[in-house]
């Protein structure tokens, strides 16, 4: 049986406030499995997200409203209504948005759902690996280590 949903009647399980954002969770509402889709709305001066990568979490970003900057491999390019990217899964291509305008920054993020994703955060110097639910400290890089089993 299809159930239509609509953004303005979102179940309160399906939305979340962090801070200066908020976000719609459409894709969990409808169902969806492998894909994600939400509405993320930043607010101005707030950014989206700290900097960072996947592993295997492909994404696509479409500006619905606002201005902004997207901060992608550490270059800077100005964001505003309509504009669209995508950022391939497994390439290192770190992202992050920033609202600089003056109203909210309202962002349609779309992705693949992957368990084993390994997301990095190069300003902060972490890695967080998703199927453990745990974060480590890149540059604590363990030394003297071989897999070797017969050393």
């Amino acid at each position: 049986m299809t159930k239509i949903h609509n953004v303005k009647h979102m179940p309160a399980e399906s939305t979340e406030i962090c801070g200066p954002m908020k976000t719609l969770y459409l894709g969990r509402a409808a169902g969806s499995e492998k894909l994600y889709v939400n509405i993320d709305d930043v607010e101005p001066g707030a950014k989206s997200t700290k900097y960072h990568s996947h592993s295997a979490q492909e994404e696509f970003f479409l500006i619905l409203s606002g201005s902004g900057i997207l901060r992608m491999n550490e270059a800077e390019h100005p964001v505003k209504q309509g504009d669209f990217v995508a950022k391939p899964a497994g390439k290192g291509i770190a992202h992050q948005f920033i609202n600089t305008g003056t109203e909210v920054l309202s962002i349609l993020d779309c992705g693949t759902v992957s368990p084993h994703d390994v997301t990095a955060y190069p300003d902060e110097d972490i890695v967080y690996v998703k199927h453990l639910g745990k974060m480590f400290k890149l540059s604590e890089d363990v030394k003297d280590f071989s897999s070797e089993p017969n050393e």
